[in-house]
């Protein structure tokens, strides 16, 4: 006020009273602060970091019986994992899918984890699903993280970090969301039988079968390994666990390991399109090609491999890369990011957010008829 009124140069003596009168007037108590809303942040909560020069992504309010989550795999401890957090935090989501590989050495399972929760918190539910780099203890150990990384969500059935499910509010559920670890070794270089009729296969069919029978809205399955890919990987999730995914009608399934964005159009069987065969296309299989797709028309595939390592190659000329509607690697439209997903009774929205320094995205819709 006094710096304001010194620009303006007046010495009068109405101005010098009118001055006093409007301090006075400031120094009076105004009307009292309204209570916050229960379960938003109030002015006084510590923003998130920030992603260096690039502004967070606001949180838009999400509406009633809706479920916001992030996903990405192949994080590490390096400057590109921490800006992928900082977005992480930016966008406010009720939960993040870590889809495996994680700290790449034996050892630093507490940095790794000190890493997050100074970016997210200490009751953030960061769920863990264990990738190859710390299923077999060589690069890490999955029971070291989820000691310091703990299942944060009420309801969880199965073992946590290798094969395990929940419903996503617990009451009235929006999301089921199955974490399974096929094509992967563990201890003694042994993997996990997740083939056709195995025990491990009932269980990913049955938790299926039963969100559908309790009319659960949308279904995610996440693992590390995907089965298509045009990145440096096959079929590592299995030709027939693939297959029976598509069949149920999984709305969308999540995976890392190749470190690549990809994501597929929907995908369907039956009719032109028998069987899904890796490393070849056949058009029948693809059920939608836009970016605004059906609920049961089929399936769409997203490798999230970019949570903060370094990236592989596109591969072009993979047979299977006419099965993608977006890709990016370090040869084409290069971004660390996240998925991320917003779904509501109705509908399932989903976008790519890179960190600072990229400018990659993209962005799909699944609805309801």
């Amino acid at each position: 006020m006094a710096r304001s009124l010194g620009k303006r140069g007046k010495a009068a003596t109405g101005a010098w009273v009118l001055s006093i009168a409007l301090l006075l007037a400031a120094c009076q108590p105004g009307p009292p602060e309204p209570s916050p809303v229960p379960g938003t942040p109030s002015s006084s909560s510590p923003a998130p970091p920030s992603s260096g020069g690039r502004p967070s992504p606001s949180a838009a309010p999400l509406p009633a019986g809706s479920v916001h989550f992030t996903a990405q795999g192949d994080i590490g401890v390096s400057t590109g994992a921490k800006k992928v957090l900082d977005v992480v935090a930016g966008l406010e989501p009720q939960l993040n899918l870590a889809l495996g590989d994680f700290a790449y050495k034996a050892g630093i399972e507490q940095q790794f984890c000190d890493m997050v929760t100074a970016r997210l918190g200490r009751d953030f539910p960061y769920q863990l699903v264990t990738g190859n780099h710390e299923s077999d203890g060589h690069d890490g150990d999955i029971a070291k993280f989820v000691q310091c990384l703990p299942n944060k969500l009420p309801g969880i059935q199965g073992e946590y970090g290798t094969q395990w499910r929940v419903d996503v509010p617990a009451q009235k559920p929006v999301v089921r969301f199955i974490l399974v670890s096929p094509g992967i070794d563990f201890r003694d270089g042994q993997p996990l039988d997740y083939s056709r009729d195995s025990e491990r296969w009932r269980w990913t069919a049955d938790a299926i079968d039963e969100a559908k029978s309790q009319n659960i809205p949308w279904t995610v399955v996440g693992m590390h390994t995907p089965c298509l890919s045009i990145g440096n990987y096959g079929c590592l999730a299995g030709q027939d666990f693939t297959n029976m995914l598509i069949e149920k009608k999984v709305d969308l399934v999540l995976s890392g390991h190749d470190h690549v964005y990809q994501r597929t159009h929907q995908l369907a069987t039956g009719g032109a399109c028998a069987e899904l065969v890796p490393a070849s296309f056949t058009s029948g299989c693809l059920a939608d090609t836009d970016g605004s797709m059906v609920k049961g028309s089929g399936t769409v595939f997203a490798t999230v491999g970019v949570g903060g390592v370094g990236l592989y190659d596109v591969h072009a000329d993979d047979p299977e890369m006419r099965y993608f509607a977006s890709t990016s690697g370090r040869n084409r439209d290069p971004a660390l990011g996240t998925l991320d997903v917003t779904a509501t009774a109705d509908e399932l929205a989903a976008r790519f957010v890179p960190a600072d320094g990229y400018t990659f995205s993209d962005s799909f819709t699944v609805r309801r008829r």
